[in-house]
């Protein structure tokens, strides 16, 4: 492809701007149908992005997960696959209505002024003006997405899949209606799933209620009342029994008996049960089953109906009355915190309030608890277990399908260690709630005639004629979960249920899902689900879940701590590329990335390293290469960088096959950085003939193929900067080909080349340590050396001379007296000090410096010891600690090995350092 090239420029500008260049290379990608080639007859490569909510901003955990996918599907095109990258965004139901009613409020308006209809064109009218603000976002990210087929779950194609499924579950008997607890939001007014409660540590309090017992009983003990503990007084109003353990010796003989409730009058049985625990408090619990989840459960052991247990709450959480009518009126209508309040002062009034006794012996209403609070994600308030119909999926028996995907390794768990929570999960799953109370979504298929019979149909007219003409039917208002629909990802994006969807036939199932692990129940488990049933097979061969991203300190980012990070904060200041590039190096599977907004900064450094390198070559007459093979080498430095190409191809390619995407970014790093433009191109500086331009230009384009799945910018950049009349290209980066170097390894250029790199990095570090100038030239004696080292030194004489700052090596004993040494391959030369330094100053101060960081690395390893430190201490202060003794150990190292280049040579040798 290279019609409609942007423009390069003939020579690269002296400094790396990324603004410059992003903008420009993801129009033209986009522009030119780079994202999705026509490529018919390769093999289909797919993955599905997990679509954001239509309301949402790109934050630093969807770069982490955008990042990683583009990787994976930038690699595989340049492989030559036909690689899709579905995309798209969910209609995400709760979110967008409360955007949409925050909008209407801002203008004193609500959504009840509308009807249904009136107020679904007004978010239909707002995505279209507001709804692409993450899609953007992830074009500044570099998604090479195919946007030519980009989707949204409330499409009309879309939405006749969510219908179809619906009603072939209903009408295999995997859907139904029934009355259950809930999570309520009382805000929202809907139900929620256990996945959007997140619990939060809230003061709260634990009061103590005395019941008396009624008909005249008493307890073996003497005593008329059962005493009881309860956070939430207030749903004593609608208390049905009290349970007690069947073995606690202290209720034995009022099991059965019957109690009074306060308040209420309302006569509610004594009930033995396991759920009671007679070490916590009194060993009694009160029974509110229609208020309470173990309760529930409770209320069913002891024979209560779901219909007949009573409900104290209308869906704002205020007081209303019970079906046996003996909730006191003034209690009617009161918001349920007011009533805790009235129920509480109620009961001190009639002398059924146990204080609680202090440490010092004062009374107090209540003992003071840190109490496990759930709050609905979205809504923002107390969830209330509320009990109200609601239509249900019989999720434990699609569990069955995935559970044994997993095991028989058509889905594979990378990281592995996530397939025990998986199991765990799946094995107790309850029922799924599907029904949401939102004017937003896709609205249940379901019609109810006047006697309240449902006909569940595609259509209106389908449920008519279930129901017989004349039946006058209602369409339940309710929508179906967000997570429903979007469970159908997979496959509903790919023309499902059309019949003869190529799309389908070609990219189901698809290759791999990259999902964060939070995630893991809401969505992932759930397409696995919905894709076995309905298409027969996984819908992705391999599960791949990474980590949270975490603020530096490793605390979870929250906008209350005032940690969080905004990605494109980061790429305003360093680029997409630093980032992109430090979200896969730092992704290690099985743990969390932590933020470091320096180490983004180190890797603006290496695209700006990289850019020069490029410049160098540009400099000095090397362009693109027009061979995908390696070229014909002689020289020993291009034969060796030609093998260290095909070791790291060789490398990256182990860590994407294992999904190891750190393994994969440090191969490349340390290759381009470390072998390429710190010794290579050190190597032929000043040496250039044909043979050594050629493979340094197909040694710099492998680079430009190796990087750009993790930096495409930059490289695509610099591959276009390299091209010319003489050096053109066939194509854009983005669509070359992968190298197939057609070449090894060289071991005798390898021995050759990396005895010169230990040489010269010998020379270097020594003199740093001794405090002497790079720029010194020194003389070495080399007494006996092999033949294989006689050979290189004749070889290379002028690298040597001009890297090693080496006038001469001497191949004789060494002079007497003190002196360094080096050590490269087989060999050890040996530098004499006399005159370039003062010998016992320098051993005096390396000695004292040494001594220090021994000092500071022992105190440190104690603490490290210490199992209460580590245990009771910050993570951050462990973290540090750690950090510390590794650099003081280091240090300390450091100077063992600097006093020791002091020791004079024994016998005119001396030892290897």
């Amino acid at each position: 492809m290279t019609e409609n090239i942007p423009d390069a420029a003939e020579t690269l500008a002296k400094t790396f701007e990324p603004a410059t260049i992003e903008a420009k290379w993801y129009r033209h990608w986009e522009t030119s149908g780079a994202f999705r080639p026509a490529r018919p007859d390769a093999a289909p490569f797919t993955i599905v992005n997990p679509p954001p909510n239509v309301t949402g901003s790109l934050h630093i955990g969807h770069a982490l997960d955008n990042t990683l996918q583009d990787v994976l599907i930038r690699y595989e095109r340049l492989r030559g696959k036909d690689a899709l990258w579905v995309v798209g965004t969910d209609h995400a139901g709760i979110a967008t209505q409360m955007v949409v009613e925050r909008q209407l409020e801002a203008r004193q308006d609500k959504r009840t002024n509308y009807t249904r209809e009136q107020f679904i064109d007004k978010i239909w009218e707002w995505k279209r003006e507001s709804g692409g603000t993450i899609t953007n976002q992830l074009r500044r990210l570099g998604c090479s997405m195919d946007w030519s087929r980009e989707q949204f779950t409330m499409d009309p194609h879309f939405t006749r899949a969510v219908v179809k499924v619906f009603v072939d579950l209903h009408n295999q008997g995997l859907i139904y209606r029934d009355k259950r607890l809930v999570n309520w939001d009382p805000k929202l007014k809907t139900a929620i799933s256990d996945l959007e409660v997140e619990t939060r540590e809230i003061k709260g309090g634990f009061w103590r209620f005395r019941y008396p017992l009624a008909d005249g009983v008493v307890r073996a003990d003497g005593l008329d009342h059962i005493e009881v503990a309860t956070t939430r007084p207030e749903t004593m109003l609608a208390d049905m029994a009290v349970a007690v353990h069947p073995d606690d010796p202290r209720y034995q003989s009022v099991i059965g008996a019957w109690i009074t409730l306060p308040l209420t009058g309302r006569r509610i049985r004594i009930v033995a049960d396991e759920h009671a625990d007679p070490e916590l408090g009194s060993g009694a619990v009160k029974i509110t089953p229609g208020h309470d989840f173990n309760d529930f459960d409770v209320g069913k052991r002891a024979g209560f109906k779901a219909s007949d247990m009573f409900n104290m709450f209308d869906a704002q959480a205020r007081v209303v009355q019970t079906a046996d009518n003996l909730i006191p009126d003034r209690f009617i209508g009161m918001d349920r915190f007011d009533a805790r309040k009235a129920v509480v002062a109620d009961l001190a009034e009639a002398g059924l309030l146990v204080p609680h006794i202090d440490k010092d012996g004062a009374e107090h209403e209540f003992e003071p608890r840190t109490i496990q609070t759930p709050f609905g994600d979205r809504g923002g308030v107390v969830i209330e277990p509320w009990l109200t119909d609601q239509w249900y999926v019989d999720a434990a028996t699609l569990a069955q399908a995935p559970m044994d995907a997993v095991r028989s390794g058509a889905i594979e768990i990378v990281p592995k260690t996530w397939e025990k929570t998986f199991f765990n999960w799946m094995g107790n799953i309850q029922p799924w709630c599907v029904s949401r109370q939102l004017w937003w979504g896709h609205r249940i298929p379901a019609w109810y005639d006047a006697d309240g019979k449902v006909y569940v149909a595609p259509d209106e007219a389908g449920a008519q004629a279930q129901a017989g003409e004349g039946a006058v039917l209602t369409r339940d208002e309710d929508v179906l979960d967000t997570w429903f629909s979007s469970a159908l990802w997979p496959f509903a994006t790919l023309g499902w249920p059309d019949e003869n969807d190529a799309m389908v036939a070609r990219h189901y199932p698809g290759d791999v899902l990259i999902s964060g692990f939070d995630i893991l129940f809401f969505w992932d488990a759930r397409m696995a689900m919905q894709g076995l049933h309905f298409m027969g097979e996984v819908p992705w061969r391999r599960l791949y879940l990474h980590g949270l991203v975490r603020a530096a300190d490793g605390q979870k980012m929250s906008k209350s701590k005032g940690n969080v990070v905004d990605p494109l904060v980061l790429i305003d200041q360093y680029g997409a590329d630093p980032l992109r590039f430090f979200m896969c190096a730092m992704e290690s599977q099985g743990r969390d990335v932590k933020m470091d907004e320096r180490r983004v900064e180190g890797y603006r450094n290496f695209a700006t390293k990289l850019w020069n390198a490029a410049r160098f070559c540009q400099a000095n007459g090397i362009g693109a290469s027009s061979s995908l093979a390696a070229p014909v080498a002689a020289h020993a430095v291009n034969r060796w960088i030609i093998g260290e190409v095909a070791g790291t191809l060789g490398t990256l390619n182990q860590a994407m096959a294992d999904l190891r995407f750190d393994a994969a970014a440090n191969a490349i790093y340390h290759f381009a950085w470390d072998t390429f433009c710190d010794w290579y191109i050190e190597f032929i500086k000043g040496a250039f003939d044909d043979e050594t331009r050629a493979v340094a230009g197909w040694v710099l384009d492998q680079i430009l193929v190796m990087l750009h799945p993790f930096m495409p910018f930059v490289t695509e950049e610099l591959w276009h900067a390299l091209s010319s009349p003489a050096h053109p290209r066939a194509n854009d980066l983005i669509l070359a080909r992968w190298p197939e170097p057609a070449a090894a390894g060289d071991p005798a250029a390898k021995v050759e080349v990396e005895w010169l790199i230990a040489l010269v990095s010998g020379f270097r570090t020594a003199k740093n340590e001794l405090g002497l100038a790079p720029g010194v030239r020194l003389e070495a004696w080399l007494p006996d050396p092999s033949a294989a080292t006689r050979a290189i030194i004749a070889s290379n004489g002028p690298a040597i001379d001009r890297l090693a700052r080496l006038s001469a090596i001497h191949l004789s004993p060494a002079p007497a007296g003190a002196a360094m040494q080096i050590g490269a391959g087989d060999a050890t030369l040996i530098v004499p000090l006399e005159g370039l330094i003062d010998i016992a100053a320098e051993r005096a101060r390396l000695q004292k410096a040494l001594a220090v960081s021994q000092k500071e690395a022992a105190a440190l390893a104690g603490r490290l010891n210490n199992a209460s430190f580590v245990e009771r201490a910050k993570p951050e202060a462990v973290d540090k600690a750690r950090a510390d003794h590794a650099a003081h150990t280091a240090e300390a190292a450091r100077l063992s090995a600097a006093l020791a280049r002091l020791n004079p040579p024994r016998n005119g040798e001396g030892d290897r350092a």
